[in-house]
């Protein structure tokens, strides 16, 4: 969603208070500190691949139906080696939708209200594709580790040009009846609240402006979850969700950021929802068990800080 929709109290505040204001000219360096944070993190020992500048198009040869044109799908590759964002030149998540961005993480959601999708049905359908994100014009695919891109993404290519080039509808809205099944509609988390307190708008508005696009560019977006006793609470989603240096990208980028506009901010924590903190839990006494077995000097099969090695059993 774009910050010009919307003409924020936070906004006025930002720009016209002394011992706040925000400077544009020093955007660009701190805006760059969060891209570097987000893609860069080797020397903390995390595995996450760097991000290639260049990014590759595919000329898709599909023969589209009569009367339909033919289109470019380009990928990029995000700091999660796991995760594929195509852009396929067209909306994919509609304007009606108050959202910036609809969020697959298992078969049932691409079916179920609010916001069925055929074709986050026909994707997660394809072996080894564990989530589909849709942002405002892109979809990012994530993978199991173990599965290869190679196999996968001729699949993901074929089904968006056949989805795009039909007019098939990308996104369906429906009532979610009794509130059984799939995910609730929400409004955007940045956007504006007339009960927001000071400091939130302005937390809002740096998030919005700021860290959102650098997040969307790497094919994920963030989520504001609440600001209690000075800590700004965030989740990662898309790509974000389950990269290595998500770590870092909260810790070296946003909570830099907000800490040196806003003074009442003390830190950044990230949310997990209940699933995520079940399946992280039962993975690391998985990996506990695997090291018992191989003896007290085996090495981690997840290394570095804040791994799932270091998290309790």
């Amino acid at each position: 969603m774009s910050s010009k929709r919307l003409l924020r109290p936070a906004a006025a505040l930002l720009s016209s208070t002394t011992s706040r204001k925000v400077q544009p000219i020093s955007y660009g360096r701190l805006y760059e500190a969060v891209r570097q944070a987000h893609t860069s993190s080797q020397s903390l020992g995390i595995s996450a691949r760097p991000r290639p500048a260049v990014t590759s198009t595919s000329r898709l040869p599909t023969v589209a139906p009569r009367g339909a044109r033919s289109i470019f799908i380009q990928t990029e590759t995000t700091p999660n080696p796991d995760a594929l964002k195509f852009l396929p030149n067209h909306k994919v998540v509609p304007p009606e939708i108050s959202t910036p961005f609809i969020e697959y993480l298992n078969p049932r959601s691409t079916i179920a209200p609010p916001y069925p999708s055929p074709l986050a049905a026909q994707l997660m359908n394809i072996d080894g594709v564990t989530s589909v994100f849709y942002g405002p014009d892109f979809i990012t695919v994530t993978k199991s580790p173990d599965a290869n891109w190679v196999h996968i993404r001729p699949e993901i290519f074929s089904l968006v040009t056949e989805a795009i080039t039909s007019g098939q509808e990308l996104v369906a809205v429906s009532k979610n009846e009794g509130g059984v099944g799939g995910q609730e509609a929400e409004e955007d988390s940045l956007s504006y609240n007339e009960n927001d307190s000071e400091v939130v708008g302005m937390i809002k508005e740096l998030l919005e402006t700021r860290i959102r696009p650098a997040i969307q560019e790497d094919g994920g977006d963030i989520e504001f979850r609440g600001f209690d006793d000075g800590y700004v609470r965030l989740k990662l989603r898309g790509a974000c969700r389950t990269c290595d240096s998500s770590t870092v990208t909260l810790k070296n980028g946003i909570e830099g950021m907000l800490m040196h506009y806003i003074e009442e901010v003390k830190g950044v924590h990230q949310v997990m929802d209940q699933e995520e903190e079940i399946a992280l839990q039962e993975f690391a006494k998985f990996e506990e068990k695997l090291r018992a077995q191989k003896g007290p000097d085996a090495a981690p099969s997840t290394p570095g800080k804040d791994s799932l090695d270091s998290v309790p059993g």
